[in-house]
């Protein structure tokens, strides 16, 4: 699963990389960015602007928003099944903008977490899912999650899963209507494992309250 990741990489930057409008509202770069969260998301929607939607999906028909907290990452095997992704599959696509994700090692020693990203250090958007939910008061709350699929060779590794970093060729699929379901799931697969790059970092980075710039730097190097 993917439950911690960073997006730091400034919003002139993100505009140019995802020809989109930065939102105008408050942001802080994420070097923690962990599920409740607003973070930068860009719709299948046709506007090209860029949103900030809480991390954790709660579906427009759900009872308790509570949901969503079980709902920060839908399998990539099991969208068109499970109720709580197939609509939103076929209808609210998104791109969740990124640069790293952190991914934990199980050893004999414990777990060592592991910071994820790109060699370029450029960043990218993970394939996810969105939707409005709505309660009876008639407040509103606008969730993403985020897609996961089996590892590739440099983060199995780590861990078994990892999120859906869509090549930028792809980006524009996803958000696509027309492009249809088939050529969405073929889109949904591990990101080339020699692009990539992955290192131990602090265990700092446990903690959702811990959230700076020396979370992603080298263990071996503090």
């Amino acid at each position: 699963m993917c439950g911690r990741y960073t997006i730091f990489t400034e919003p002139r930057r993100l505009m140019e990389r995802f020809r989109a409008e930065w939102p105008d509202v408050p942001w802080q770069p994420r070097y923690n960015a962990a599920p409740t969260q607003p973070l930068p998301t860009l719709l299948n929607d046709g506007t090209r602007r860029i949103r900030l939607f809480r991390w954790g999906l709660i579906p427009h028909w759900a009872e308790d928003p509570a949901i969503g907290n079980r709902l920060i990452n839908a399998r990539a095997e099991t969208l068109t099944i499970r109720p709580s992704f197939r609509e939103a599959f076929r209808r609210r696509r998104c791109l969740v903008l990124a640069d790293g994700f952190y991914e934990w090692q199980r050893t004999p020693h414990g777990r060592i977490p592991y910071w994820i990203g790109l060699q370029d250090r450029e960043p990218f958007a993970f394939a996810g899912l969105w939707d409005r939910w709505e309660s009876p008061e008639g407040k509103v709350i606008e969730s993403f999650t985020i897609i996961t699929t089996a590892a590739n060779e440099r983060v199995a590794r780590i861990h078994d899963r990892m999120p859906v970093i869509l090549l930028p060729e792809h980006e524009e699929i996803w958000l696509d209507d027309t492009a249809g379901p088939r050529a969405w799931q073929e889109i949904l697969r591990p990101y080339p494992a020699d692009r990539m790059i992955a290192y131990p970092v602090s265990a700092r980075v446990n903690s959702p309250r811990v959230d700076d710039p020396a979370l992603i730097e080298p263990l071996r190097e503090r």
